[in-house]
């Protein structure tokens, strides 16, 4: 049965071929045109224990990575489709559990796998941490109307990121490029603790097709409704295998592979047990990889021994160039005219010499030079570096004499308390617009600074209304700054609801502080760049208040 899954005839094989060439170009494929770099480097891609998988140039892409800290309850993921799938999308609900991430999918759209080639037959889905290291972690088997997926899968990694990839059968080691869905970061994403850019290396599209530059699948996998697909990935295994010499290099793992399947087509020709037709299948596909993976490993040790040979019979030839030269050598100091010859080119040889000396002590010279320049901008950067330092001082001081005024990393932290504003409001006292009025003189005094107003609230109250009264305040402070003369481009106003308390909420005295206007004044003339709450300035980080230890009043307190 498995050879009647082939195509059978010289035509059909071209047609299959033709079928491989006429794909969609690969979106990540490199140009062989090109030259190496690090992003495409020219060096077999290498697997368990330094063993390379394919001869092939790889390529890599970037994708968005989670980490995933303890924490109680679970996170919403999104997952997109590819300019490879543009139709598929879904979500995943992330959670840990006992020193393990357990993932549950729920994806719509995705297609037959064979459409991006007769190769590919499942999907696979991969964690991949922040340095690049691709793990399997599960099989993707669509099911159910609109080729829908409801499967869990799990992992022991904490930071990665999620992608889906069509491959020949589920037992692979590095993903291809056939990159279908990956994880997005969505809005009601929680406990997100970082986001860093996973930059993983694929094998390219076709890798299946011709392994490591020395043979082709001849015969691509054909597929009826009947037969469960773990079966057609049996299939497609050995068949890779095979063409990548597994019989000559693996034949015990070979018969190993090929008897599983044969068990495989048996019990399905006999309509037996479809569940002991997928384990015979299973068994083939790890058989037939580990056939591949020995094949690779015996192809690249005599590749080894053949470059030893070959640096052998160099180094012989070396030495009788070297035995015939010193011949050579002994002919010429018998003979009057090389001799001749040879003070011609030893004055030669001297003229340059001399010649070298003058382009050295030139090059001394210029170093010299060098050093000086170095010193002079070393110099002028260090009085730049003063004189801003001196600049944000005497701004410092300045802001000091109107409003409390303290320097971060952020910058010029300018606080305005609550008791500014009118209760529960957000408009301005007529002792805070005086106030106001003193800080935009002192800012016109400074052109090309940069202000940032944010507003902040204590935890009393729903999300929905601190979040609103933190805009509102931070709003007016920077309209009526903008009606004093302070340009509009370089001032923005942001409220943060209860997020980045400075102070405990569970005292009185500690919400007190933390409902507040801050104004953060930074700016290339004062040496500090422009930077979001939470990055510098001492703030506490969210979820550190501490539960409540008294009564909450009913109404909150603005």
């Amino acid at each position: 049965m498995f050879w009647k899954r082939r195509f059978g005839s010289v035509l059909v094989l071209g047609m299959a071929a033709s079928w491989v060439c006429a794909q969609d170009p690969n979106p990540t494929q490199t140009q062989p045109q090109e030259a190496p770099s690090e992003a495409h480097p020219q060096q077999p891609t290498e697997i368990d224990r330094g063993v390379p998988l394919y001869r092939i140039q790889v390529v890599a892409r970037d994708i968005p990575a989670i980490n995933y800290f303890h924490r109680s309850g679970s996170t919403k993921i999104g997952f997109r489709g590819t300019d490879l799938m543009p139709g598929a999308h879904g979500t995943a609900k992330v959670e840990n559990k006992l020193g393990r991430t357990s993932i549950s999918l729920d994806l719509e759209g995705l297609t037959p796998a064979n459409g991006f080639g007769p190769e590919y037959l499942t999907y696979v889905i991969w964690a991949v941490t922040p340095e690049g290291r691709p793990v399997r972690i599960g099989e993707i088997l669509p099911s159910g109307g609109k080729d829908r997926v409801n499967e869990s899968v799990t992992t022991d990694l904490q930071a990665f990121g999620l992608i889906i990839t069509a491959e020949p059968y589920y037992d692979v080691s590095i993903p291809s490029d056939v990159v279908v869905m990956q994880n997005v970061v969505e809005d009601r994403t929680q406990g997100v603790i970082e986001q860093v850019n996973a930059h993983y290396t694929l094998l390219p599209r076709g890798a299946y097709a011709e392994t490591a530059g020395r043979h082709t699948v001849l015969h691509p996998i054909t597929r009826n409704g009947r037969s469960p697909l773990e079966l057609y990935e049996a299939e497609n295994a050995v068949q890779i295998a095979d063409a990548a010499g597994a019989e000559k290099y693996a034949a015990d793992t070979m018969s190993t592979a090929k008897t599983a399947l044969m068990n495989a087509e048996q019990a399905d020709e006999h309509k037996k047990d479809r569940k002991m037709v997928i384990t015979y299948a299973r068994e083939a596909v790890q058989s037939a990889e580990d056939a591949r993976l020995i094949t690779i490993r015996k192809i690249k040790a005599e590749d080894e021994a053949a470059e030893r040979q070959a640096r052998q019979r160099a180094e012989e030839a070396a030495e009788q160039s070297k035995a015939q030269a010193e011949q050579a050598r002994a002919q010429a100091e018998k003979d009057a005219a090389q001799r001749a010859q040879a003070e011609a080119a030893a004055e030669e040889a001297k003229t340059r010499a001399e010649q070298a000396r003058a382009a050295r002590e030139a090059a001394e010279q210029q170093a010299q030079q060098a050093q000086q320049q170095a010193q002079m901008a070393q110099q002028q950067a260090e009085q730049a570096k003063q004189q801003e330092a001196q600049m944000r001082e005497r701004l410092k001081d300045q802001l000091n004499q109107v409003l409390q005024t303290r320097e971060t990393a952020r910058g010029l932290i300018v606080n305005m308390s609550d008791v500014l504003f009118d209760f529960n409001k957000y408009t301005l006292k007529p002792e805070t617009r005086e106030k106001l009025a003193k800080v935009s003189g002192i800012l016109l005094a400074y052109p090309g600074l940069k202000m940032q107003v944010e507003g902040y609230t204590d935890n009393i109250g729903s999300d929905e209304y601190n979040q609103k009264l933190s805009e509102e305040r931070a709003d007016s402070v920077r309209d009526y700054l903008v009606a004093q003369g302070v340009q509009d481009n370089n001032i923005s106003a942001q409220g943060y609801g209860k997020t980045h308390p400075i102070a405990d909420n569970t005292t009185n005295s500690g919400r007190a502080q933390n409902r507040r206007v801050e104004m953060v004044v930074s700016g290339e003339s004062i040496g500090v760049q422009e930077s979001a709450p939470g990055s510098a300035g001492g703030t506490m980080p969210a979820g550190q208040n501490g539960p409540a230890t008294g009564p909450v009043p009913a109404t909150p307190q603005r």
